[in-house]
């Protein structure tokens, strides 16, 4: 091997192992049952995250906060990656989309006894609706003017409002929902139903950050490391763990 190719090699090796030494930041708001801290592996949408990238080789710490500072952080390189973020065109000028590695079903909830049907966004327009601020339900959605959104810090909050009846609807992940109304909601179960129809279902992405020179190779790597995990049984066999 000629002299300047065994420099350039030894160089990327060096280079490679030096990155190898990192630790990315994964960051993500408290979402049960895919990202919260006091679950087994941080939540099943983190577990799996960290299992990925612990395949292609690397290690990472898990950062919660609200969502706001998440993408906040990301945008600005405090963080590596988000762990579980929807589609939103706008965020790709800060960061790059992984493949979806999962899929929510997101869902419109009631007070139980309302009257209010959805089959089009056009339904809902004469009703006030609590949004989590900053998330990306679906493009028709968050940028419809006619609907009355009312944008809250989570969840909680949002179901809380419905029940006392500050707004008229609000919505969430199905799965994440159910958690909910079987753990810190537990208190409005009967009161609060869902609508029949979705609202949309949604791929679940990480997001990582354009200000870590590597953002490429690690959607990439992320990529490979999920298609292989589907495919040897280890990426359902983690679901399982989750009871999912």
């Amino acid at each position: 091997m000629p002299l300047r190719l065994l420099l350039i090699f030894l160089f990327l090796c060096v280079s490679s192992a030096a990155w190898a030494g990192e630790v990315l930041r994964i960051a993500a708001d408290r979402w049960p049952p895919y990202a919260d801290r006091q679950l087994p592996g941080n939540g099943v949408a983190v577990h799996l995250v960290q299992a990925a990238l612990k395949r292609a080789g690397y290690a990472s710490e898990y950062i919660e906060v609200p969502w706001p500072r998440v993408l906040h952080g990301v945008a600005n390189g405090e963080y590596d990656l988000v762990a579980d973020a929807w589609y939103a065109p706008e965020r790709s000028a800060f960061a790059e989309y992984s493949e979806p590695y999962l899929v929510n079903r997101v869902r419109m909830i009631k007070r139980r006894g309302s009257p209010i049907t959805f089959d089009k966004l056009a339904d809902l327009y004469p009703y006030r609706i609590a949004m989590v601020r900053g998330y990306a339900y679906s493009n028709a959605f968050n940028n419809d003017p006619k609907l009355q959104r009312v944008p809250v810090i989570g969840f909680v909050n949002a179901a809380l409002m419905l029940q006392a009846g500050r707004v008229d609807l609000t919505l969430e992940d199905e799965i994440t929902a159910r958690v909910h109304f079987n753990g810190d909601l537990a208190g409005l179960k009967g009161q609060l139903e869902f609508l029949p129809v979705p609202l949309t279902e949604n791929g679940l992405h990480i997001l990582v950050g354009r200000h870590n020179p590597h953002h490429a190779e690690i959607v990439a790597a992320f990529n490979t490391a999920i298609r292989e995990m589907r495919e040897d049984g280890s990426y359902d066999a983690l679901m399982r763990e989750h009871g999912l």
